[in-house]
C-alpha cells in the first residue's frame, strides 16, 4: 500500500502543475520554462544521490530525458495551446491502456482484468468529468497530446525495464538533466535569452522544478519500480482528478453531479488497478520462485522473471 500511496504523489503534483503554470509562468517561452523546469529537477537529485551515469547509462538517459522530459513536455505544451484542457486530459487518460499494452510487449506483464477493467472506467469516468459538449476540437492539438501520451507511456515503459539494476534516484536524475540540456539550447536558439521573472513567477518555477517535477518523477519512477505498470498507470488517472478538485477548491467552481460521478468512477477504476495482496498471491500461484540474476532478492515480491 505505501508503493500505491507514494506512486500517487505523482499524479496530484502534475494536476497542480497546469494551474501553476498557467497563472504564475510566462506563456510565450515554452521551450525555456521546460528547460527551467527539469534542469535545475535533475541538478539537485543529482546533489542528492551524488552517482554518474556509467557505461550503457550515458546513451540510456539520453534516450529516455528525450522521451520523458525533452519531446514530451514539449509536446504538452503544445496541446495545451491548441486544445481545452478538458480534451487534453481526456487523450492523456487512455495512457493507463497504453502502458499496459507496452508493458505486456517489452516486460512480458500480461494485464489482468481488473487492470482492464480498470482502465475502461477510468476513462469513462475521466470523460464524464470533464466532458461538457462545448469545447472546440483541433485535430493537430489531438495529435500532439495523442502523441505525448504515447511518448511517455513508451519512455516509462523503457524507464522500468531499464532501471532494475541503478537506485530510482540516479537514474531520475540522469533523466532529468539530459532533458533539460537537450531543452536548453533549442530555448536558446528559438526563444532568445530566458525573460526576467518576477518573484511569483520564481517561487512558481521553484514550485514546479522541485515539486512537480523532481518529487514526482521520482515517486513516479519509485512506483514503477515496485508496482506493475498497469496499477501506475491507472493512479495516473488522479491527474485530472487532482486539477479539477482544485478548481472547486482554489477556483470557486462549481463540482457538478455529472463530474462528481465521473470522480467515483476514477476511483472505482484506481482501485480495480491495486496490486494482489502478498498472501493471496502466494495462495494462488503456490511457494515463490527462488530469486535469480534477473530477479534480485530486495525485489523478488514485484519482479516479474522474463
Amino acid at each position: 500500500m505505501r508503493w500505491v500511496t507514494l506512486t500517487a504523489v505523482a499524479p496530484a503534483a502534475w494536476g497542480t502543475n497546469y494551474f501553476v503554470t498557467h497563472e504564475f509562468l510566462p506563456a510565450d517561452r515554452p521551450l525555456c520554462g521546460a528547460a527551467l523546469r527539469a534542469l535545475p529537477a535533475g541538478l539537485i537529485l543529482l546533489g542528492l544521490c551524488r552517482q554518474r551515469p556509467r557505461g550503457a547509462w550515458w546513451w540510456r538517459s539520453a534516450v529516455l530525458g528525450m522521451l520523458n522530459v525533452s519531446v514530451f513536455f514539449v509536446l504538452v505544451y503544445a496541446a495545451s495551446q491548441l486544445l481545452p484542457t478538458s480534451i487534453a486530459s481526456t487523450v492523456m487518460a487512455v495512457s493507463p491502456l497504453a502502458m499496459m499494452i507496452i508493458a505486456w510487449v517489452l516486460l512480458s506483464e500480461q494485464p489482468g482484468i481488473a487492470h482492464l477493467a480498470g482502465a475502461a472506467i477510468g476513462l469513462g469516468g475521466v470523460c464524464l468529468m470533464l466532458l461538457t459538449g462545448t469545447e472546440g476540437v483541433s485535430v493537430p492539438g489531438v495529435l500532439a497530446s495523442a502523441a505525448a501520451m504515447l511518448v511517455s507511456a513508451f519512455g516509462h515503459i523503457l524507464a522500468k525495464r531499464w532501471s532494475a539494476d541503478v537506485d530510482v534516484l540516479a537514474s531520475t536524475a540522469w533523466q532529468l538533466t539530459a532533458g533539460g540540456l537537450f531543452l536548453l539550447p533549442v530555448a536558446a536558439a528559438v526563444e532568445g535569452p530566458p525573460p526576467a521573472l518576477s518573484r511569483s513567477a520564481l517561487l512558481a518555477f521553484g514550485y514546479v522544478s522541485l515539486v512537480a517535477t523532481a518529487l514526482a518523477f521520482t515517486a513516479w519512477f519509485t512506483g514503477l519500480r515496485h508496482l506493475p505498470a498497469g496499477t501506475v498507470g491507472l493512479i495516473g488517472l488522479l491527474n485530472p482528478v487532482t486539477g479539477v478538485l482544485l478548481g472547486t477548491v482554489v477556483a470557486g467552481e462549481v463540482l457538478t453531479v455529472q463530474q462528481l460521478c465521473g470522480l467515483v468512477l476514477v476511483l472505482v477504476g484506481v482501485v480495480l488497478g491495486r496490486p494482489a495482496r502478498a498472501g493471496r498471491r502466494n495462495s494462488t500461484q503456490g511457494p515463490p520462485h527462488p530469486a535469480s540474476d534477473e530477479c534480485p532478492t530486495h525485489e523478488s515480491s514485484t519482479c516479474n522473471p522474463r
